[in-house]
């Protein structure tokens, strides 16, 4: 069974960048044809796709986050991981690591990150 972890900082202040890491464990992120992505959801507010990388290294970028997004792999750690720049107070979410043959099919516990000076 695939499991994934979500690990990072807390906090961050404005317009630092926000590194989250997804340690996958129970199956190799290489796996053909599985991708993984990160998922967010603010407050009050509906899920947001923030970007994913493709077993084949091809990434996506959510249009309105790609020029502060990149999204990479370790494969020597099995981890995904993510940096967002220049945060503001609206990146305050719970970002997800998911992954999978659907993009969706496993889902990490999700981690707080609040953006706060």
């Amino acid at each position: 069974q695939v499991q994934l972890q979500e690990s990072g900082p807390g906090l961050v202040k404005p317009s630092q960048t926000l590194s989250l890491t997804c340690n996958v464990s129970g199956g190799l992120i290489t796996t053909n044809f599985y991708k993984w992505a990160w998922i967010r959801q603010p407050p009050g507010k509906g899920l947001e796709w923030v970007g994913g990388i493709h077993y084949s290294e091809t990434t996506y970028s959510n249009p309105s986050l790609e020029s502060r997004t990149s999204i990479s792999r370790d494969t020597s750690k099995n981890q995904i991981t993510l940096q967002l720049r220049s945060v503001t107070p609206e990146d305050t979410a719970v970002y997800y690591c998911v992954g999978g043959n659907n993009w969706h099919d496993y889902w990490g516990q999700g981690t707080q990150v609040t953006v706060s000076s």
